[in-house]
């Protein structure tokens, strides 16, 4: 019987262990040869993102303890710190402007007693003020006897502070307007003297015996340049105005200017009434209450009916 002969399977065909032919385990294990390269990609790839994590945790631990480090030791020494930025906090208002106060009073700044009589002579402020007033110009000069004990600066400023006043002054009526100089013309010069001094001046000017007037004497004007102002009224007041030294003084000058201006005695309105600064409140009142301005608060004259 003739023999047969035997085909081997192609190589490619041959099974390997397992059933599976040996092109399917070569795909097979190159299959699991790229699979562990992606592996080894993906693996590398998350270990960089967690080293460059570190890295940044790290750098922001470390720049914020700098921070700290810098805010501490600027606090420490008083410089403001730079690591944070202090939120701003509301704008700060502007300061309102304040306007021009009264003066307190310096009635307590004078002596509180005085010399019978001075020894005549005088010393007169120095420097000017501003012009008070838009009316005709009327400037004058103010001396303090010597020996009194006052600062010559002292009752000029209170002098000043009644002439310059333009709402209730005599220059609030707009005919006449003030200031003070040191020298050259004047209208008029105010002085203080002592009470015998003040009689002496005004038994001389206007012939006024003033001792007759009250205890200490009165003030004066010639009606004209000379106004004399008694520092016994100057200090001790008048009944009506104790405890009212700047009103007394206000009455004082206005009064005594005010003949200067050539205005006469005036006499009491009606009960109630401000008493009109030409009268002669040292005499009474007569019903009216006291006033030591020519012109009230709303800007009308007061005056009242010629008295002698």
């Amino acid at each position: 019987m003739p023999s047969r002969s035997r085909r081997r399977p192609p190589a490619h065909s041959v099974a390997a262990p397992g059933g599976r032919t040996q092109a399917q385990r070569r795909r097979r294990g190159g299959g699991r040869g790229r699979a562990r390269r992606k592996g080894s990609r993906v693996g590398g790839t998350a270990l960089s993102l967690v080293v460059l994590l570190t890295i940044v945790a790290v750098g922001g631990y470390l720049l914020s303890g700098a921070g700290e480090s810098r805010a501490t030791a600027a606090a420490a020494s008083g410089a403001p710190s730079t690591s944070t930025k202090p939120s701003p906090g509301p704008s700060p208002s502007p300061s309102p402007r304040r306007l021009p106060s009264a003066k307190p009073s310096s009635a307590a700044a004078f002596p509180t007693g005085y010399p019978a009589k001075g020894n005549g002579s005088y010393s007169y402020a120095s420097g000017s003020t501003a012009r008070f007033g838009t009316g005709t110009l009327q400037r004058y000069r103010v001396a303090v006897e010597n020996g009194l004990g006052v600062d010559p600066a002292l009752f000029a400023a209170q002098v000043d502070a009644v002439l310059g006043n333009t709402q209730r002054g005599w220059s609030a009526g707009g005919q006449w307007s003030f200031q003070r100089v040191a020298s050259g013309p004047v209208a008029f010069t105010i002085y203080l003297a002592s009470p015998g001094t003040a009689y002496h001046l005004c038994e001389r000017l206007i012939g006024l015996d003033i001792r007759e007037a009250a205890p200490g004497g009165v003030n004066c004007s010639n009606n004209g340049n000379t106004v004399v102002e008694n520092i016994a009224r100057w200090i001790d007041l008048t009944d009506y105005y104790k405890g009212q030294p700047d009103l007394y003084h206000a009455l004082a000058i206005n009064h005594e200017v005010g003949h200067s201006l050539h205005h006469g005695h005036v006499s009491c309105t009606g009960a109630g009434d401000p008493a009109p600064v030409m009268m002669q409140q040292i005499k009474g009142l007569h019903g009216c209450v006291p006033n030591g301005w020519p012109y009230s608060a709303s800007g009308s004259y007061i005056t009242g009916a010629p008295s002698p």
